[in-house]
């Protein structure tokens, strides 16, 4: 039987492109490397006969060869398919396991049992208990425990669905909802329920998300589970009243009636407003308008409020240049108004795509943090990882269309004196460059304290000029010549920064010892203060973005930062550990400290691209994590 070690480990060896090291897979999985190696032997006794074995290259690691891919296909279907309940193998495991069972269960449970089930030891439940408690609190459920009976939790039935939908299911490899053996719905009843919805939401012409109507699907399957064994929602009065009056309450009316037929249940009124108060937290749109009739008519006055607030933040700390967007104001606005009906109703969602979106658009989902930072301070209401995520999905589309088609560069010309010079210079390069470059115009060097700059990437100028500005300069003679025009033309092209410069040998701490998050924090700061790359407050910052969401981005990888600007220079730091240290809930070995100059103009496109390939790739990891000098960590960086 594969328990969840041998899952991890077959996972990492299917996506590795080289073989892997039992150190890299014991660190993964917080164990020791003799348990990998146990765990390896056992994988590949329970491979043979299925067309795959692992093969172990000395001094390299551990490499999966697959001799008949029928057969491997089989055997994965057979073991990741819907088969019986698997064993936790590390802390995250056996917390989602003790909160899926005290959830299930009516009773008390004892700290025994749940040992018992796990293979580990009473004094292990115990230590997990602390993050079982801090997660069930998050959702206002409390761990009450009675001598000689065991554990059990208490909360409000809404709240105790709310935790089920996030614990109880779980998604498959392909994304499918599938039910964990705890709670059976079998599958032909989930795809009936499906099919309502689907079939309800386009008859009264509300469009949801793929997402959305999934989300919809776990929680009535949910509250069909339950009323069948007694337990009711309740909402208090004011709730109801309110719910009662929406369009959503008339459309949950209707599923409910149809799924209660096809069931054999009745659902209560507090139950048709509660598959109300999903609709309404997940519902999208459908009619179409133009943008100023969505942004005028559509959206609430109050949210638009709270977008133009939002997007002054984001422009006063990032510089992004997106708050004159009006597809950007009018998607915020829309997913503001069921965002803050989800909180009001103390609902949680789920985002599939946050890690996606952490590691592939890191500054579009720094801007979603200020984005809930601002939320937060206006409304109270704290917006978590998942509703920060999807705000950054916005921002990230935003900066995306901002990019594509890339416009022409702007420049500006500058001349002593007289309209004849700047002419000359302007028809010379309108000839050369064409819609390739934009002359935003000219000016008298008098005037140029007056021109507003913010959107001129150059300027090219007749005469010299010494103040500094913050756009380059070209000098250029009023008869421009060949020269003159190559310096112009290699600022036009695009060409990309070598990302690996962002790396500097001095700012390499490689093989390091340390216990903790902080320790490791503490370190590189002390090291930067010492270079005077940094501000005093840098580590404070640093927290501050901890707190919002932990930098941790999987693959043993963190990539911590401040939210605002806060060097002089843009630079990557890097901290490579002997053993890994908990990130959050993650093991954390390669640390990389990203700071970018404050008021920075640079297309750091090339470096963020890098460091999302060492996030995504175990193999990179590994090399660099291996790497006991600079050298050998640059080298690898140059073959990436």
């Amino acid at each position: 039987m594969l328990n969840q070690r041998m899952q991890h480990i077959l996972r990492e060896l299917m996506s590795a492109h080289g073989p892997i090291t039992g150190t890299y897979l014991a660190n993964l999985n917080q164990v020791t490397v003799r348990t990998i190696r146990e765990d390896v032997k056992h994988l590949d006794a329970l491979l043979a006969g299925h067309g795959a074995r692992i093969e172990s290259l000395m001094g390299k690691g551990y490499q999966l060869i697959i001799d008949d891919d029928h057969g491997f296909r089989q055997f994965l279907n057979t073991n990741f398919g819907n088969g019986g309940q698997k064993i936790p193998g590390t802390p995250e495991e056996r917390i989602s396991h003790m909160i899926r069972r005290l959830l299930l269960n009516n009773g008390y449970l004892k700290l025994e049992n749940l040992a018992d089930e796990m293979y580990v030891s009473k004094s292990t439940v115990q230590n997990d208990l602390k993050q079982v408690k801090e997660q069930l609190g998050k959702y206002d459920i409390k761990l009450v425990s009675r001598p000689n009976h065991g554990l059990k939790v208490e909360g409000r039935e809404i709240k105790l669905r709310f935790c089920m939908a996030e614990y109880i299911f779980s998604k498959n490899d392909s994304g499918e909802i599938r039910g964990e053996p705890v709670l059976p719905l079998p599958r032909r009843d989930l795809d009936r329920i499906h099919q309502i919805i689907l079939n309800q939401i386009k008859k009264h012409q509300i469009t949801m998300a793929d997402i959305s109507v999934n989300n919809l699907l776990i929680h009535i399957a949910i509250a069909l589970k339950r009323i069948k064994n007694g337990n009711h929602v309740t909402l208090h009065q004011t709730e109801i009243r309110d719910i009662l009056r929406q369009k959503e309450y008339i459309v949950a009316n209707h599923i409910a009636k149809e799924i209660g037929s096809v069931f054999q249940t009745t659902f209560p009124k507090e139950e048709i407003a509660y598959i109300a108060i999903h609709l309404a937290g997940t519902k999208m749109l459908s009619q179409t308008y133009d943008q100023d009739q969505l942004v005028e008519h559509v959206v609430d006055q109050e949210i638009l409020r709270l977008v133009y607030i939002m997007l002054e933040k984001i422009e006063e700390k990032m510089e992004l240049d997106l708050k004159h967007d009006r597809e950007l104001i009018m998607g915020l606005g829309l997913h503001l108004k069921p965002a803050i009906n989800r909180y009001k109703f103390g609902m949680n969602i789920r985002n599939p795509m946050l890690e996606d979106i952490k590691k592939n658009y890191p500054l579009a989902f720094d801007a979603g943090v200020i984005a809930g930072m601002a939320i937060e301070d206006k409304t109270g209401i704290r917006m978590n990882e998942n509703e920060i995520g999807y705000l950054a999905l916005h921002f990230g589309v935003a900066m995306e269309r901002k990019k594509s088609p890339a416009a022409p560069k702007r420049c500006l010309i500058v001349c002593a004196s007289g309209l004849g010079t700047a002419q000359l210079i302007y028809y010379k390069i309108k000839n050369r460059f064409g819609k390739n470059l934009d002359v935003a115009g000219t000016t008298e060097y008098y005037n140029l304290h007056q021109c507003n700059l913010r959107n001129i990437d150059f300027i090219v100028s007749s005469i010299p000029i010494f103040e500094p500005l913050p756009v380059p300069v070209i000098e250029v003679n009023a008869i421009m010549g060949d020269h003159d025009l190559s310096r112009i033309e290699s600022l036009i092209a695009d060409k990309k920064e070598d990302a690996s410069a962002y790396f500097r040998e001095d700012l390499l701490f490689l093989g390091k010892h340390f216990s903790s998050k902080n320790e490791v924090l503490a370190f590189m700061h002390e090291q930067l203060l010492e270079k005077g790359l940094v501000d005093p407050d840098f580590l404070e910052a640093i927290h501050e973005r901890e707190k919002v969401a932990p930098t941790a981005y999987g693959n043993l990888v963190a990539i911590p930062h401040p939210i605002t600007p806060k060097s002089s220079d843009t630079f990557l730091a890097v901290c490579t550990l002997k053993k890994p240290v908990l990130w959050g809930d993650k093991p954390v070995q390669f640390v990389c400290i990203l700071s970018v100059k404050k008021e920075s103009k640079e297309d750091l496109q090339s470096m963020y691209e890098l460091l999302g390939k060492i996030i995504e790739n175990s193999s990179i990891v590994q090399s660099l994590l291996k790497a006991t000098s600079c050298e050998t960590f640059m080298d690898v960086l140059e073959n990436i």
